[in-house]
């Protein structure tokens, strides 16, 4: 049951949470196919620190509401530019990548002149965590620390507020 809970979760999942050793688990754009996940990062595209030099991965899924419904750990496999492997996927998640300046074959040449990594995550053998077993807690965190940060202004006002005595 659990193990086809994990490839329909799979088959459906445009965003994944995915963590790397003891990291926190980010939310990263993958592509479902084959019974496997594709991720893409490195320059001008998001942001997967570690993953792409990692051997496993845990990945969490989330059902339609939103809600999360499997914790299943991957075997992480890096794609190499000029592989079978590389060459079948690569132009894939081109055509999927929304946004993306230029054609597909752009994009492909891009990702392997800049090391873009492009890893599939393969679900392992390893018995998913999945409902009743998922904790009854939210996993809610506070924010983690980040250099984008908005400047806080103060309001404009047309004339002076004074204040009561």
């Amino acid at each position: 049951m659990t193990t086809e809970l994990v490839s329909e979760a799979i088959k459906k999942a445009g965003i994944a949470w995915i963590s790397v050793d003891d990291r926190p688990a980010i939310g990263l754009w993958v592509l479902p196919l084959d019974g496997t996940l594709i991720v893409l990062s490195g320059p001008g595209e998001q942001a997967a620190p570690g993953l792409a030099e990692a051997a496993t991965a845990q990945v969490r899924l989330r059902g339609d509401t939103g809600g999360l419904i499997v914790i299943a750990d991957t075997r992480v496999e890096r794609l190499v530019p000029g592989t079978e492997a590389w060459d079948e996927i690569a132009p894939q998640l081109a055509a999927k990548r929304l946004n993306a300046a230029g054609t597909a074959e752009e994009q492909v040449a891009r990702w392997a002149a800049t090391g873009c990594a492009i890893v599939r995550l393969t679900p392992s053998d390893a018995t998913p965590v999945a409902a009743p077993e998922l904790s009854a807690e939210s996993g809610a965190a506070p924010p983690r620390e980040t250099p984008a940060r908005v400047p806080v202004r103060r309001p404009f006002r047309l004339h002076r507020v004074r204040k009561k005595r």
